[in-house]
């Protein structure tokens, strides 16, 4: 495999990635859409602040010990 892959569809038309895929039953559109879905915040999905927040925000609150 080239080093110098760059783009999804240089890593997607790769021969050794497309065997690896083919062996795994997952085709390149599947793993567009994946992708895709997982670059986009989803709005059913609550956005979980950091722990150090969630942290500093109890104490503030006096929920923490």
């Amino acid at each position: 495999m080239n080093d110098s892959i760059s783009t999804l569809d240089e890593l997607l038309s790769d021969p050794m990635v497309l065997l690896v895929m083919e062996r795994d039953r997952v085709r390149p559109e599947q793993v567009r859409m994946l992708l895709e879905r997982a670059r986009r915040p989803s709005a059913e999905e609550p956005v979980v602040p950091p722990a150090h927040v969630i942290a500093r925000t109890c104490q503030k609150l006096w929920l923490c010990p």
